[in-house]
């Protein structure tokens, strides 16, 4: 338990900060998911276009620091490989 007035603001903060990041890693994995979606649904442009949404919203959440540069580029690689697969 906090015992300090400026422990008990951190508590405070860090709530408030936990709720934000939460939302921002809810809000990443639903454009993974319809990414996800489109290229088992086989449907390429599709697939392209859930890809297209998904990369800005990615990077953004490497800037807010929700995740690591590399995680969010080692998962975009992989997407963009599968999704070029379609084609194929």
């Amino acid at each position: 338990m906090a015992n300090t007035s400026s422990a008990k603001k951190m508590v405070r903060k860090i709530e408030r900060r936990t709720a934000v990041n939460k939302n921002r890693r809810s809000r990443v994995r639903t454009f993974l998911r319809r990414v996800e979606e489109a290229i088992a649904s086989g449907d390429k442009k599709a697939a392209d276009e859930a890809f297209k949404h998904a990369q800005p919203e990615m990077h953004r959440a490497v800037t807010k620091g929700v995740f690591h540069k590399s995680t969010v580029s080692r998962k975009l690689s992989r997407l963009s490989s599968r999704i070029k697969a379609l084609s194929a």
